[in-house]
């Protein structure tokens, strides 16, 4: 439950997003560089937990019996 819910809090959204961004901005670079099929599916790959930061949801949160939500998590965590 300690992933869930460090991927909740802001700094776990922060990362995400980081992340997110981190791997699309390496799509575009390949798809720049000569890759373009590599490069457009790297980027979209990134949009996952670029959005997942977004809209604050943790797609891994469920394998650890929390909420998808994040804010569901932290309620969870405040009961």
């Amino acid at each position: 439950m300690a992933f869930a819910s460090f991927m909740s809090s802001a700094s776990g959204r922060i990362a995400r997003i980081v992340a997110g961004l981190i791997i699309i901005a390496a799509g575009v670079y390949l798809a720049l560089t000569g890759s373009i099929t590599a490069g457009v599916i790297v980027a979209i790959v990134g949009l996952v937990p670029f959005l997942a930061g977004v809209f604050d949801v943790c797609l891994f949160a469920p394998l650890f019996g929390a909420p998808l939500s994040g804010a569901a998590v932290r309620r969870h965590q405040q009961a």
